[in-house]
């Protein structure tokens, strides 16, 4: 039976406005041979001049257009939130759930029966998979791909791994302002995201897992022509799936985020996905325990060797086989009948790959890592969890203990943390305060904290840093973050105090704060929450109904009830 298209109850209405709809689209052009009974197919496209991650997302859109033209559609591109990591103050994190419900929002208001949702940047990939998935209409995640590898002085680098690198060797006194200088105009080197396994790269990898993206496309460089190729293909196959009416909720399963948990493992991935795929969970009615990150990351190892915990970078990847590649390596621990938008199963997507670099893409017998990228840390410091990318920690460090040195606020970090009479020593902690989804407001990457000169100076690296805040998947270190609850909600970390003793044994998945619990009890009699930042518009919103992050940050009135309930 021919599926009755959602798109007709616009047009085959018997009041005025069917006829004003059909109006309109004359007045593009457009005539009726153009989309009747055909699906009319949405084109997210989240381009921007401010977010340079996705300044190139116009050509794919074209690109898609072509495949649905092909394919017997009828494409309309629109315009999304587009949420871009530089320019954006405080934090993108703030305005991620306000780009899902844009979204969500306008496939739900439009005429749309399938879309393909063009995305790249760090929040603008979790965004439309949040506003695909609460939408339910059939749906293509198209990232816009990996930049090129950056070269410079005879070394392969990547942004912006290798930028956190250089700058502590520029506070070191190892290279020069003018050599700072220089690398700026080297270390991006094409349109795209960042060419690391940062969030960026890490996101469009789980959204091919998770079955919502086209083998493939997360590892294809921006500028290659075969990502021109995916997106027509896109194109073709967004209108099967409308016709077969594959909807998000049909493949993103529970299943299928086992699967994308396993990648993100396997991948050394980005802190941040930890939080994205919670929250993309709950849209689609189910919670997401980070007990099952942990539990899965005991049973799976770092395969793949690119930085920030390996050596080389996505192009690379791409080169090597891809995600794809990886998934095959992969498959002994993956549930290979989950569904996915080519409308085969992830196994049958992956039958006919190919490894063609050992060293990128290592196998079982050769990880990176024998565990998973990321631990799940529990204790008296962080009751509701925290998380720290131990693929990228100091080895010695993973179990420490050692003195407090505290800082309430990133001002106050900021201010303070260079200034010569700062007690501090290498062995100690640095705890940063008030800078979770609630007291930064919205969480900023500010997980990495820096080093005091005078520390990087003596040759110090690393040191254990702790934090409600999240940090950069570009990052690296022993870098405890999303501590939960945070300190501005009133959890242990709102108690530390500079001189305190902290543990960290992450063997055993312990963060503790090493204090009499009688002195913490006045400690939190004494405690008042901060002022709220925001008293109108958007960020009032958010400071009233946003969650923790170990529910994923989301806001609680956009959680899809549990299935039967």
């Amino acid at each position: 039976m021919k599926r009755t298209l959602r798109s007709r109850s616009w047009f085959e209405t018997p009041e005025l406005y069917g006829w004003l709809r059909r109006a309109a689209l004359r007045s593009e052009g457009l005539t009726e041979a153009a989309y009747e009974g055909k699906p009319i197919i949405g084109i997210g496209n989240s381009w921007s001049e401010l977010t340079h991650c996705n300044a190139h997302l116009r050509p794919l859109a074209e690109a898609v257009k072509r495949g649905v033209w092909q394919a017997g559609g009828c494409p309309l591109e629109f315009p999304v939130l587009s949420l871009g990591e530089f320019n954006m103050k405080p934090t993108t994190m703030l305005f991620r759930n306000l780009m899902s419900m844009d979204v969500e929002e306008t496939i739900r208001a439009n005429p749309l029966d399938g879309v393909v949702l063009l995305c790249g940047c760090d929040k603008t990939t979790p965004a439309m998979l949040m506003g695909a998935a609460s939408a339910d209409v059939p749906a293509i995640i198209l990232t816009g791909g990996p930049q090129l590898s950056a070269h410079w002085r005879g070394e392969t680098l990547g942004s912006c791994t290798d930028c956190r690198r250089y700058q502590m060797e520029l506070l070191a006194g190892r290279i020069t302002s003018e050599d700072w200088h220089d690398l700026q105009g080297a270390i991006i080197r094409s349109p795209g995201h960042c060419m690391v396994m940062g969030t960026a790269s890490t996101m469009a990898c789980l959204a091919e897992a998770l079955g919502m993206a086209l083998p493939h496309t997360a590892a294809i460089p921006a500028v290659d022509s075969r990502r021109l190729q995916l997106a027509e293909e896109a194109g073709r196959q967004i209108v099967e799936l409308t016709l077969q009416d594959i909807r998000p909720s049909r493949i993103m399963t529970r299943p299928a985020f086992d699967n994308a948990i396993r990648v993100l493992h396997a991948l050394g991935g980005s802190t941040n996905a930890v939080i994205h795929l919670v929250a993309l969970a709950g849209r689609l009615g189910f919670d997401l325990p980070l007990d099952r990150f942990d539990e899965l990351a005991r049973s799976t190892p770092v395969l793949l060797d690119v930085k920030p915990v390996g050596r080389h970078l996505m192009e690379d990847f791409f080169y090597a086989g891809g995600l794809p590649a990886l998934l095959q390596e992969l498959a002994p621990l993956l549930h290979l009948d989950a569904m996915t938008v080519t409308g085969r199963t992830l196994g049958e997507n992956i039958a006919a790959a190919k490894r063609y670099d050992a060293e990128v893409i290592r196998s079982f017998d050769n990880p990176v890592c024998n565990e998973g990228g990321l631990a799940v840390l529990r204790g008296s410091l962080c009751p509701r969890g925290a998380i720290l990318k131990t693929a990228a920690a100091s080895p010695e460090l993973l179990r420490h203990r050692g003195r407090a040195v505290v800082f309430s606020s990133v001002d106050e970090m900021q201010r303070r943390l260079d200034d010569p009479d700062l007690n501090i020593e290498p062995g100690d902690v640095l705890v940063l305060q008030n800078a979770g989804p609630l007291g930064a407001p919205g969480m900023p990457e500010a997980g990495f904290l820096p080093l005091p000169t005078r520390l990087l100076r003596q040759g110090v690296r690393d040191m254990v840093r702790i934090s409600d805040a999240r940090m950069s998947g570009t990052a690296f270190g022993t870098v405890v973050v999303h501590v939960c609850p945070e300190a501005a909600a009133g959890g242990p970390l709102a108690l530390v105090r500079t001189g305190d003793v902290i543990e960290l044994d992450v063997p055993n998945r312990r963060l503790d704060l090493l204090v009499d619990e009688a002195e913490l009890a006045r400690r939190r009699s004494a405690w008042k929450p901060p002022p709220p930042p925001y008293h109108r518009g958007y960020g009032w919103l958010f400071q009233k109904h946003v969650l923790q992050a170990d529910q994923g940050c989301d806001f609680d009135f956009l959680r899809a009830a549990p299935p039967g309930s």
